[in-house]
């Protein structure tokens, strides 16, 4: 799966405004050795919920509750000149005006002068003109078979869309995360993708 070269800003957009599966995309990604900030409109909140810091593999994080798309995207500016920071993640419902090239573009040259990370969730948005440097669609998928107990879930698997990405072609892959890799996984009928195939977190 291909990853950007250096931090950058990633708008990730999910397949249906309730599949949460763009969080574990999301998380699997982050680096777990800094706290990471996370900004959530006060829309998204009602309409998705707010963060449930147990659920998080890293559980240091700060969370702020913005009043609206402009404040968010203020926060994440803000937060992005820290260097401390793992990554900035900003979660937002619908499509605000704000939320125009020149807000996305402003944030992919903050994250890419600190060197921090930034992920746009664009919750029940459409994909307009942006500045984000990779920009995907991502849906749940089927979790893998469970070696231990085949009615148990295993490992979590997503359907994800690069439809946008500078220097880089767009794809679509199944995809699940385990032992701090992506794998590919082969569809129902599809053998072109072996298990044994890594791709780059």
């Amino acid at each position: 799966m291909p990853a950007p070269p250096s931090p950058t800003l990633s708008e990730l957009f999910a397949a249906h405004p309730r599949d949460g599966g763009w969080a574990g995309f999301l998380l699997a990604q982050v680096e777990g050795t800094k706290p990471m900030l996370w900004i959530q409109d006060r829309m998204a909140i009602l309409e998705a919920g707010r963060v449930h810091p147990p659920g998080l593999p890293n559980r240091d994080f700060i969370h702020v509750e913005a009043r609206d798309a402009k404040d968010a995207l203020w926060a994440m500016e803000e937060g992005l000149r820290c260097a401390a920071l793992s990554c900035v993640i900003g979660e937002l419902w619908g499509d605000p005006k704000v939320i125009d090239f020149t807000a996305t573009r402003r944030l992919a040259v903050a994250s890419e002068r600190s060197g921090v990370a930034a992920f746009l969730i664009r919750l029940g948005g459409h994909a307009n003109l942006s500045g984000a440097r990779m920009r995907w669609r991502i849906a749940s998928a089927p979790s893998l078979p469970n070696s231990l107990d085949p009615r148990a879930s295993g490992v979590p698997a997503w359907d994800v869309e690069l439809f946008r990405a500078r220097g880089i072609p767009p794809g679509r892959w199944r995809i699940s995360h385990e032992a701090d890799r992506f794998h590919l996984v082969a569809g129902t009928g599809d053998r072109a993708l072996g298990e044994d195939r890594r791709l780059r977190a």
